[in-house]
């Protein structure tokens, strides 16, 4: 059966939107501009529904990004799905964009340890084992920790099986002291490029095809830390005072 799936990732400033036609990516556009979601999303939805020559009316199924990232660009992002959705009765399905990332290369079996800059001198990471048939078990909890923390406990996890390192910053695993641990052991780093967004939609596609859409109603965030307004009110001292 054809679908047409679209997919959006807002999660942080290298967003893209995508859709998906017959199993294979028809269309793409990325975020290159400084122009907020809020105004950006809408009119790069339309512009890459019709180089796919759809529109949203057409849409099987509304694939989202919905964590971990920017508050307000997960807002944005799942708002429209949650919009959308609701108006032409069509399934959502959210997506992890950590998973997204470790879904990038082609690995057969063992470890993918998956990362991007959180700011605030974090990173979100997750962990994840290839499952037989190529799919993807997450091994630990999604997290929001400083880049040395979460090589230590990949590391812990993994031991001396080797890990695929997948990453859209590098330069903030590379300097730290457990990674060289692990670069002795013939690991290396491996850039994610941006425009996500194919891999939301493909993955949307493959849950969608296994009965695992959901209505607009049960989408939500996975925002994997507090915001900041909540941790300037809970916790005056982070605010430099």
């Amino acid at each position: 059966m054809e679908l047409i799936v679209l997919g959006i990732d807002t999660s942080e400033a290298r967003g893209s939107v995508a859709v998906r036609k017959d199993g294979a990516l028809a269309a793409m556009e990325e975020h290159v501009t400084s122009e907020d979601y809020s105004s950006w999303l809408l009119p790069a939805v339309g512009r890459t529904l019709g180089r796919a020559g759809s529109g949203l009316k057409d849409v099987d199924v509304f694939a989202v990004a919905n964590g971990p990232g920017s508050f307000t660009g997960l807002r944005v992002g799942i708002t429209a799905v949650k919009a959308w959705a609701e108006l032409f009765e069509k399934a959502t399905i959210g997506v992890s964009r950590l998973e997204a990332i470790a879904r990038v290369p082609q690995v057969e079996k063992g470890y993918v340890a998956a990362s991007f800059d959180a700011r605030r001198g974090q990173i979100f990471g997750g962990m994840y084992r290839v499952e037989a048939g190529g799919g993807l078990r997450r091994v630990e909890q999604e997290m929001v920790a400083g880049a040395e923390e979460f090589v230590r406990r990949v590391s812990d996890r993994a031991g001396r099986d080797l890990v695929r390192w997948v990453t859209l910053d590098p330069e903030l695993i590379e300097i730290t002291a457990d990674w060289m641990k692990r670069k002795e052991l013939g690991e290396t780093l491996e850039l994610c490029e941006a425009g996500l967004a194919s891999v939301v939609a493909e993955l949307g596609e493959e849950r969608a095809r296994r009965g695992e859409a959901n209505d607009a109603v049960h989408l939500d965030a996975n925002y994997v830390r507090r915001s900041d307004a909540e941790i300037f009110w809970k916790d005056p001292a982070s605010h430099g005072r």
